[in-house]
């Protein structure tokens, strides 16, 4: 299965979510106007690429289960 291409882009865009919420929860932690800026272009990010992954997974498993 990890040499499955689907997978792979599907595990590339749950790190990438993994990344955008890292960074969004160390925005919060650093405060001042550098949280002001980003915090929210930061949660909307991650709401995007949370939402790509989850239909990347739901087409992974429909493709899986025979489509």
């Amino acid at each position: 299965m990890a040499k499955d291409p689907l997978f792979i882009v599907v595990a590339v865009a749950m790190l990438l979510v993994l990344g955008i919420l890292l960074f969004g929860i160390s925005t919060f932690a650093k405060g001042g106007e550098f949280n002001r800026k980003y915090a929210n272009k930061a949660m909307r990010w991650r709401i995007m690429a949370q939402f790509g992954a989850v239909v990347l997974i739901l087409l992974f498993v429909w493709i899986r289960r025979g489509g």
